[in-house]
């Protein structure tokens, strides 16, 4: 089967997570996906411990599927090559703060003039203007400044979430995304465009739930003030006896009735479940008591045939070997020449015509230079040139 984004080809000049994420999910439905780096040193995400090879484990998994050119984006030589590139590319990808690009003489209006079919992303922090659009940031101040943060966890306990939510969710979902839709609207117009993706922009649209309770109400969110923030009895977090913990989102009222029987307490199961007021604090008190009676393994069991949205909490390694895990191949085994066996994660949109597929590993630093440039008509006496004078 032909890939869905086969005959696409992306440069991917971007670092560390939002950009690679986003190149990685349009590599692995076949977009031949050059990530460009500096000879210096490379992504800087490449070196973070603990390494797997000579490899990051974090680069392994972000940059699979692709290919490695390392190009000095500062020589003459080096903007010679990337236009080159470009003008036969479908898209470029960019993580640099607004104006780097367009410093280097590499910016959209330079390269839309060598291929005016060029789409090319810039995922930034905060924007292309706007106050903030040259400050630095990461996920945790999108989250902070967009407000996301201050309704999240318990009161009086602002909490982070394990995985980053403004660089994958706001920021490359919402790229690669955006580049898809780009690509669909040159079918219709034949041109190109630019697309200016702001992590903390996409991050604002997960308030979507709140947002509509605040037009609704007009009450400003905080922590624990709601059914879905930890307000609720129904739906939270419990520890257990053995110091794991359950979860339980139980918010539909067949779900919350058959809680209630499978812990032998018909009395909880009153409409004052789903509303909210102090009497939340004494359900969720006697909720959490029950909890503590037993171990993360008996409640597993005693809720395994019973369909009320009442789960063990996971550690990574346990979550790898579930059997749904499995069974949906969102763990593939691999094995790489130096590196060994090892585990990579799988693809989560499963499509029945263009599935997509992990056809290889992330790339060592540089290593198909000599075969892209080759390709370019670059011979090997011009690139031992270029070597020298530290262009790649």
């Amino acid at each position: 089967m032909q890939a869905a984004f086969f005959g696409v080809k992306v440069l991917d000049l971007s670092r560390l997570l939002p950009g690679p994420f986003c190149s990685m999910l349009l590599a692995d439905f076949g977009a031949e996906v050059i990530k460009i780096e500096d000879p210096d040193g490379g992504d800087y995400i490449r070196w973070w411990p603990p390494l797997l090879g000579k490899n990051s484990g974090f680069h392994v998994v972000l940059n699979r599927n692709k290919q490695s050119l390392t190009l000095n984006l500062k020589k003459p030589e080096g903007k010679d090559i990337l236009k080159q590139l470009a003008a036969t590319a479908d898209v470029v990808l960019e993580g640099f703060r607004p104006g780097v690009m367009d410093r280097l003489g590499l910016g959209y209006e330079a390269l839309r003039a060598v291929n005016p079919r060029l789409i090319y992303c810039a995922i930034t922090g905060y924007g292309a203007d706007g106050p903030r659009a040259l400050r630095a940031g990461h996920d945790i101040n999108y989250l902070a400044l967009n407000g996301v943060l201050s309704y999240s966890g318990q009161q009086g306990n602002p909490t982070m979430s394990g995985v980053q939510i403004a660089d994958l969710g706001g920021g490359a979902l919402y790229a690669a995304f955006a580049i898809a839709t780009a690509l669909y609207a040159r079918e219709r117009l034949g041109e190109g465009q630019h697309i200016d993706l702001a992590m903390a922009d996409g991050a604002m649209t997960w308030h979507c739930l709140r947002w509509g309770k605040y037009l609704a109400d007009g009450l400003v969110p905080s922590q624990g003030d709601d059914f879905l923030n930890h307000g609720f009895a129904c739906y939270n977090l419990y520890p257990t006896r053995d110091g794991r913990t359950m979860s339980l989102g139980a918010l539909e009222p067949q779900f919350w009735k058959l809680f209630c029987e499978t812990v032998g307490r018909p009395d909880w199961n009153t409409p004052g479940y789903f509303e909210p007021g102090p009497h939340q604090q004494k359900l969720h008190e006697e909720v959490a008591a029950l909890f503590r009676t037993k171990d993360l393994s008996e409640w597993t069991a005693i809720f395994a045939d019973r369909d009320c949205c009442c789960e063990p909490v996971l550690n990574l390694d346990e979550a790898l070997a579930d059997e749904q895990t499995r069974q949906r191949r969102m763990v593939v085994d691999m094995v790489h020449a130096t590196w060994g066996a090892y585990r990579q994660l799988g693809i989560a949109p499963k499509l029945s015509q263009t599935p997509g597929i992990i056809r290889g590993h992330a790339p060592e630093l540089g290593e198909h230079t000599a075969e892209i440039l080759a390709a370019m008509g670059i011979d090997t006496a011009a690139q031992a040139r270029l070597r020298a004078a530290k262009v790649i």
